[in-house]
């Protein structure tokens, strides 16, 4: 009998065996596709390929800022598909490497549940104290009138050898944006269709705003209140039907579909009595535990969280806690990314959640525009803000666009973890030319004296 049996081993399935091997436990680790799920395979991973790609485009354009008159001769997709695949397999390589180094047996085959404690594997019945369910996301297919003669998926998009001349991206999320900046980049023509009136809704409104803009810029036509009623053929294109306070239709070559939904479908799930949300995904508490006791969930298949990072931070607190510990775990602490030009990266509140949930605001914005790195590489575009509450001085959220964007949301989370104020983070001193000093900039505009600011 194993202590814990983790099902599902992709980025937090992985993690979550290996804590829990690390702490002397027998550990079981059910797979029945690749090992490193959708983040190696199909989502982080290859995704960051492509934009570090799309940035190295766009990186040409600017060239000449600095003397550099550099022409592109041709873009060989074959070759970015060949490392994509490449270095997802690499990775895979060493997963599998680290799972045999921490004891932990690898059980090939799809799992269901049958009992709190018994779980069926392809008809074998491997016993175990705990459950941990990692089982991920995969891409759910809209059941609109014609669309599957014209959907391209993120697979797809990640597999391509050539660029569709033009498509509608349904929704506002962030592997929506990324498409959108993506696709944009190699030449496709790119129409975004948020069903609400803006992209990034769970984001703070100036972020949303930003990101938008640059967009825009880089020639994504957005369509705000929008959503996919019906596509019509129209020779080799699809004529897209938009249900909005004025009716549209887009004519495009390809109709990007993205959604995901938790992989919990055929185990058993109700059976045992463990909860699902709405959207599919297994309901937990503080600590990560289903509604049945000893059935633990993370990541994508917990639902509300698409992130490998997530997924990651979370199979550490759920291995613990199927070990005997009882620690909660900081949903606020998640912090969201784009790896789009510029990048995007947010924790915590925003300044309207901060708002709704009761607290007086305090909030600090400095711009990229007067910081002395992004004037010097031509990175200008974006600011830091960061929201607290004007009483105490905690820091509720940070949201950033801009370069690095990705890592400086690092400071972010670090400073919310450890309980600094904004005041606090006000007197921190950072190397200078970075980027990391727009932080402190920010923290000093939230308590009013912020230094390279002209006085309001």
């Amino acid at each position: 009998m194993h202590d814990v049996l983790v099902i599902g081993g992709g980025s937090g399935g992985y993690a979550a065996a290996i804590r829990a091997a690390q702490l002397g436990a027998s550990v079981g680790l059910i797979e029945c596709a690749e090992t490193g799920g959708t983040c190696v395979n199909r989502g982080c991973i290859p995704s960051k390929i492509w934009l570090k790609a799309a940035g190295l485009l766009n990186n040409l354009k600017i060239g000449k800022d600095f003397g550099i008159n550099a022409s592109l001769d041709a873009i060989d997709f074959k070759t970015l598909v060949e490392r994509k695949s490449g270095v997802s397999a690499e990775i895979r390589m060493g997963m599998e490497a680290l799972l045999q180094n921490n004891g932990v047996e690898v059980i090939r085959g799809r799992a269901a549940l049958k009992s709190p404690r018994e779980v069926d594997v392809d008809g074998r019945m491997v016993e175990t104290k705990t459950v941990i369910i990692a089982t991920g996301s995969s891409l759910s297919m809209p059941d609109t009138p014609g669309l599957l003669e014209f959907a391209m998926t993120t697979d797809d998009v990640l597999d391509m050898t050539t660029v569709p001349e033009s498509v509608l991206i349904c929704g506002a999320g962030y592997i929506e944006v990324e498409m959108a900046f993506l696709l944009t980049a190699f030449g496709c023509k790119a129409s975004i269709a948020p069903e609400g009136p803006r992209i990034l809704p769970k984001e703070d409104s100036d972020t949303s705003q930003r990101i938008a803009q640059a967009l825009r810029d880089q020639g994504v036509d957005i369509i705000p209140r929008a959503s996919l009623a019906s596509v019509q053929p129209s020779g080799k294109a699809a004529v897209c039907q938009l249900s909005s306070p004025k009716e549209r239709s887009v004519t495009v070559e390809k109709i990007l579909v993205s959604r995901r939904v938790p992989n919990t479908a055929d185990m058993n799930m109700k059976t045992v009595g463990v909860q699902l949300n709405d959207d599919r995904g297994v309901c937990v508490n503080d600590h990560l535990e289903s509604s049945v006791p000893g059935i633990f969930a993370i990541g994508d298949a917990a639902g509300g969280w698409m992130l490998s990072h997530a997924a990651s931070s979370m199979a550490v607190f759920a291995s613990e806690n199927a070990l005997g510990a009882q620690k909660r775990y900081p949903f606020a602490l998640i912090p969201r990314c784009l790896w789009t030009q510029p990048e995007m990266g947010a924790v915590g509140l925003s300044e309207e959640d901060a708002e709704k949930q009761g607290y007086d605001v305090e909030t600090g914005v400095f711009p990229y525009a007067i910081n002395g790195l992004a004037m010097v590489r031509n990175q200008v575009d974006g600011a830091v803000k960061i929201v607290a509450d004007a009483r105490y001085g905690e820091i509720l959220g940070v949201h950033i666009v801009g370069a690095n964007a990705t890592e400086l949301i690092g400071e972010g989370g670090l400073a919310m973890q450890l309980e600094a104020t904004a005041k606090e983070l006000a007197y921190g001193v950072r190397v200078h030319p970075t980027f990391s000093e727009t932080v402190v900039d920010a923290a000093r505009d939230a308590n009013g004296w912020a230094l390279y600011l002209p006085r309001s």
